[in-house]
């Protein structure tokens, strides 16, 4: 007996910080790229972008496994899909961080028959080969009632000996929240494992901390067959690995190969601080070779969370390694971990700032979440602080224990706050300057404007559930924000680009009012001359002068809100009819500019998009 057909499922779960790396299922991909020799069919499906129903895939390709990948967010919809394969007879397994971190748990469920622990690609092809999990290294599985767990499998030595993911079967287009430029996204694992014993991250138990890497020549094998699969054009990647110079010589190598092939690829690393400040030679040739995008884990500004939390570093490195990067036209991000045990509001409200002060240009700010298995949780259980233990809510956004100064309720709040507080105006220009500086050029408007839709697209995917359950107090957060010092005024004409068909609206002045219950309403203010914007401001006063006003009540918003809220808020055509502003325009000769200045931007993008489509 063995499995033949074989279906692999990354569940529909849009939310919480590890969405914004985790577009796309690479795991899978390597999954499918380990069996496809030995299996009649595998198949790939991402329920986010499916439009069948799980039933219905069940049907058509008729598997006789189901593996569904599961993050601890991921839980209840990964159980769902279970559910409906047992259902119709349907052997299942599950693989990830929370089932090797907790494999007794993820087994008493009914519908879940095996589990993989660890990497799976050896364990899943001697599986399907097998037919049973008996003796199978790796694997935990139910005999009857007892839980049965086979030895651990040694993690893979040599990396360069799996095949490369099977890109071959996406289905779907994804996109990459951070990219400015309209490049084509794809994802690559150049090392497995990180040193690091973080006592929040699942990592160092799935890894048992040891980090293994890829040749360069192998990764520069990987990267131009990407690179030929997306027919040569501008890409961006995501590099999944959580420690990207674990071995600077490795890297070093890496970038001499991208300098000899001039592949025209931006990537985004995560890395450690303490890496660059050891490594700051290297950062200079990494940028020069397309490695421009950098997440750090900054995790505190204050040195008893660092320490607390095991992460080995000090407030210095976090300062010196933003500063190298910046010196090199890098892109620096950073996440911040709000809500441990011993964190006072007044520390968490100082974050944002920091990160500003820092030189960040983007930045997460996660509730600290005890993920089962870890050290983190262990802690937390035996103070018996842990009181939700829905899985769902493990996402990084939700509050699942009890601290010492601050109630759960206000600790999701103060991350609105934070991340009102920091994600400003001057913040997405400075991305701008940035993109200036390493090109030599304006951001063209429609990109970034593309850029701003990005960004709220995913602040609405990671955190609509938890502003949806207490939409009054996170409002009342982000207009706290906004009052506490984020009223500037911003200089637009030197970094963005302006179409000259929007010379047509002429001067204007363009006022966004934002009312809320008796807060005081904040103003946007933007001043366009007739060859560009001149500048654009934040403000708690009337603006004189202004030639179009909008003014929007969202206290009158929340109240047509319904289930659908997410997607009619964000949506297009639906945001405007929704929030039903009350729209001025001075004088007639305005209104039809205006409306022509509309069209030509409309039409401009539509004519661009064919012209890509086409080409």
């Amino acid at each position: 007996m063995s499995f033949k057909n074989v279906l692999l499922v990354k569940p529909n779960v849009r939310k919480g910080l590890g969405f914004a790396v985790d577009v796309i299922p690479i795991g899978l991909e390597y999954i499918a790229a380990s069996i496809k020799d030995v299996v009649e069919n595998v198949q790939i499906v991402d329920m986010q972008f499916e439009n069948h129903s799980f039933n219905h895939l069940i049907n058509k390709f008729s598997p006789d496994l189901v593996g569904i990948t599961m993050s601890t967010a991921d839980h209840d919809e990964g159980l769902k899909l279970a559910k409906i394969a047992s259902d119709n007879r349907i052997k299942t397994i599950i693989g990830g961080y929370h089932p090797t971190l907790v494999p007794n748990e993820a087994l008493s469920f009914p519908q879940i028959d095996m589990i993989v622990r660890g990497e799976g690609e050896l364990t899943m092809r001697e599986l399907v080969q097998s037919g049973l999990p008996n003796n199978v290294l790796g694997i935990s599985y139910k005999d009857n009632e007892r839980k049965i767990h086979n030895k651990d499998r040694p993690l893979i030595k040599n990396l360069d000996e799996l095949p490369f993911p099977a890109r071959n079967l996406r289905k779907y287009h994804y996109e990459d929240y951070t990219d400015i430029e309209g490049r084509e996204f794809d994802v690559i694992s150049m090392s497995r494992g990180c040193w690091g014993k973080c006592s929040f991250c699942c990592e160092p138990i799935f890894s048992k901390s040891f980090q293994r890497f890829r040749s360069p020549e192998n990764i520069m094998k990987e990267l131009l067959e990407i690179e030929s699969l997306h027919n040569g054009n501008p890409l961006q990647i995501c590099v999944t690995d959580p420690n990207f110079i674990g071995n600077p010589l490795i890297t070093s190598k890496l970038c001499d190969m991208l300098n000899e092939h001039k592949l025209d690829i931006i990537f985004y690393v995560m890395t450690r601080t303490d890496a660059i400040v050891g490594n700051s030679k290297l950062i200079k040739k990494m940028c020069k070779n397309g490695i421009i995008k950098y997440e750090l884990g900054i995790e505190s500004s204050n040195l008893k969370d660092l320490k607390n939390t095991q992460k080995g570093i000090d407030l210095e490195i976090q300062k010196k390694a933003v500063k190298i990067l910046r010196k090199n036209n890098a892109e620096v991000s950073g996440t911040f971990v709000i809500g441990l045990p011993e964190q006072t509001e007044e520390e968490i409200k100082c974050f944002p700032s920091y990160a500003k002060k820092l030189g960040l240009m983007r930045t997460a700010f996660g509730i600290a979440t005890p993920f089962p298995g870890t050290k983190f949780y262990d802690d937390l259980e035996k103070s018996n602080l842990i009181v939700e233990h829905n899985l769902s809510k493990y996402d990084e956004l939700h509050s699942v224990f009890e601290s010492y100064f601050i109630p759960r309720k206000r600790i999701e709040q103060l991350a609105t706050y934070c991340m009102a507080k920091f994600w400003n105006l001057d913040v997405i220009l400075d991305e701008a300057l940035i993109y200036k500086k390493r090109t030599g050029k304006k951001i063209p408007l429609n990109i970034f404007i593309k850029n701003l839709s990005k960004k709220l697209t995913f602040v609405k995917n990671v955190g609509a559930d938890l502003f949806r359950e207490d939409v009054d107090g996170h409002i009342k957060a982000i207009f706290d924000a906004v009052s506490d010092g984020n009223l500037k005024k911003y200089d637009f004409h030197n970094l963005i680009k302006v179409p000259k068909i929007l010379s047509v609206l002429g001067v204007q002045k363009i006022q966004l009012v934002l009312r809320y219950k008796n807060y005081k309403p904040i103003r946007y203010v933007i001043k366009i001359t007739k060859n560009n914007v001149s500048y654009m401001k934040t403000s708690f006063e009337n603006e004189k002068n202004v030639t179009i006003n909008f003014d929007i009540d969202l206290a009158k918003v929340i109240q047509q809100l319904d289930t659908k809220w997410e997607d009619q808020y964000f949506g297009k055509l639906k945001t405007y009819i929704k929030l039903k502003p009350t729209f001025n325009v001075n004088g007639n000769y305005n209104k039809i500019r205006l409306l022509a200045a509309i069209t030509l931007f409309m039409s401009s993008f539509i004519v661009q998009k064919i012209i890509n489509n086409f080409y």
